[in-house]
């Protein structure tokens, strides 16, 4: 196994944000992101430091920047959310994709396999179908989006239907087993070359609630955030904010049944928002015995995140399933 992970570097140049593949470095180009979606304009305001942003506190704003980001950046067309579901911020959710891409690299010898023949599992898609969106984009990935609500599920499939050609690519599940997340979403017979995951942060309504309007709070002692700051939300139902456990028991959970199918994915991997919860991450991890795991820093602003990722396949089985799922790619 790895001894990395309590030392794996930060992945970036001092002063670097974002991933540098990220389509998002530096601030807004506002005056583009009006053309990709004019409902826009009413919604930009300054910061203290006269610069052009967004309210960043409302809800609205933050739908529509969204949706003139996947717009002007992705070409996405017409995507919306209903108001209870969380809006998801777009470069950040890119980054965790192109961080899986240099995974996926390290695995085909440097090279990121593009187009649908590399297959990716989405755990909890949501209504935004975000990281579908982005990385069939961005990559031409395949995905698999699963989620366990149906209503969910439903905005996610009028989004790929107002979006031709995207519903070839991306297919959507609905795990109808409350307690299981891999179960009936990994047939006999497919394989997946990554799995992905952002799990239910609070571990109750209450504490969602809480920390809802701490942010709320802070958003407004701090003032609007500039583009590289969080992208906050206020809403989202229950299977988005919480959990029994929280973001822990949930992520453990996922370990325990991805050793259950060790040679069905090649890298599994979950987004961690709290780094205290890395040293039980990672006794998990040995407990189920992986080959190899890895924790990237991810850092969007004054908000940092990491991603976990582990694999129970050795060196020599990851260059096997590269040469039999990608070897046509050259890129």
């Amino acid at each position: 196994m790895s001894d990395k992970n309590s030392k794996e570097k930060r992945n970036q140049a001092a002063g670097q944000l974002l991933h540098p593949r990220n389509r998002h470095q530096g601030r807004y180009d506002f005056a583009e992101l009006i053309k990709a979606e004019p409902a826009l304009a009413p919604c930009l305001t300054h910061n203290p430091a006269g610069e052009t942003t967004v309210d960043f506190a409302d809800p609205l704003a933050v739908k529509l920047l969204n949706k003139a980001l996947l717009r002007s950046n992705y070409g996405v067309r017409d995507w919306d959310i209903p108001p209870e579901n969380l809006c998801p911020p777009v470069p950040g959710r890119a980054d965790y994709l192109h961080y899986l891409a240099d995974l996926l690299a390290g695995s085909n010898q440097g090279r990121i396999p593009k187009g649908r023949q590399v297959s990716a599992l989405d755990i909890g898609t949501g209504a935004s179908c975000i990281y579908p969106l982005l990385g069939n984009s961005e990559y031409g990935w395949s995905f698999c989006a699963s989620d366990i609500n149906a209503g969910s599920l439903a905005n996610a499939q009028a989004i790929l239907d107002r979006n031709p050609g995207l519903g070839a690519q991306i297919q959507l599940r609905h795990q109808t087993n409350a307690q299981s997340l891999f179960k009936n979403m990994v047939a006999d017979d497919e394989w997946f070359d990554v799995s992905l995951c952002n799990p239910p942060f609070h571990s109750s309504a209450a504490e969602a609630q809480a920390g809802s309007m701490r942010k709320w709070e802070n958003l407004k002692k701090t003032g609007n955030p500039d583009q590289t700051g969080p992208v906050l939300n206020f809403s989202g139902h229950d299977a988005e904010l919480w959990c029994e456990g929280g973001e822990l028991a949930f992520i453990k959970k996922m370990i325990v049944e991805s050793a259950t199918i060790p040679t069905k994915i090649l890298w599994f991997s979950s987004l961690v928002s709290k780094s205290a919860n890395l040293p039980a991450i990672n006794a998990a991890l040995k407990q189920v015995k992986v080959s190899d795991q890895k924790t990237i820093i991810m850092s969007q602003g004054n908000k940092e995140s990491r991603l976990v990722a582990w694999t129970f396949l050795n060196t020599s089985q990851h260059a096997a399933w590269a040469k039999l799922r990608w070897s046509n790619n050259k890129k």
